[in-house]
């Protein structure tokens, strides 16, 4: 496909939500349930938001959100979620496209749950330049696939699947030097999941969670 003919990414992503009436189970990331839900409650990021179920999990624990998500309707539908749920007063939905955005001023918590892309998205600039708007002691939490779904619209070829990191690996990629950061890395159980034609697989995550020192 020439340059010229391939879709901006918000008209990508938003052609991507209008399929279906909603692409997500509107469920919080499992990770994020475990590993933030005895952390208290103050500001947070939440990057690549989709139809907000993570954020809308954290604004009803008490935190004060900025959800950020290039696509115009997954951020309509998230925000309908929002005020279905009664926390849309503690939630701010920015559009933005996270390839040019830098985030304003200082969060408690920075969470990007599987920031993953069919199209280029430079996924490691996006988390090192987030890393930065981490408050002292605060958090930085990311989700990743370990090895796409089968159904996944990414690439199955060796290359683009060696090129998803362990939590070690992006732990060093971003730069989180130990006299800066306390490193919290780990691998989830296997958990099954469904595809949208009601397919199975066992997926296994990259955890990382970080706090600034």
């Amino acid at each position: 496909m020439d340059t010229a003919d391939k879709p901006r990414p918000s008209e990508f992503w938003d052609e991507f939500y209008s399929e279906r009436h909603r692409v997500w189970s509107g469920k919080p990331n499992a990770s994020l349930v475990r590993e933030i839900t005895m952390v208290a409650p103050g500001r947070a990021l939440d990057l690549g938001c989709g139809e907000g179920a993570d954020a809308i999990w954290l604004a009803e624990r008490g935190w004060t959100v900025t959800a950020v998500d290039i696509s115009a309707v997954a951020l309509d539908r998230a925000a309908q979620h929002a005020e279905e749920a009664g926390v849309a007063q503690r939630i701010t939905w920015l559009r933005r496209d996270l390839t040019e955005w830098t985030p304003e001023g200082e969060f408690d918590l920075i969470s990007a749950e599987f920031l993953h892309s069919p199209i280029e998205l430079p996924r490691e600039q996006i988390l090192r330049r987030a890393s930065e708007a981490v408050a002292p002691g605060g958090l930085l939490f990311v989700v990743g696939h370990v090895a796409f779904p089968p159904w996944s619209r990414h690439g199955h070829d060796e290359a683009e699947q060696a090129q998803l990191p362990t939590a070690e690996e992006l732990a060093v990629s971003l730069g989180l030097r130990a006299d800066a950061w306390e490193v919290e890395t780990s691998a989830s159980d296997g958990r099954e999941v469904t595809g949208p034609e009601g397919q199975t697989a066992i997926m296994t995550d990259a955890v990382l969670k970080a706090r600034r020192r």
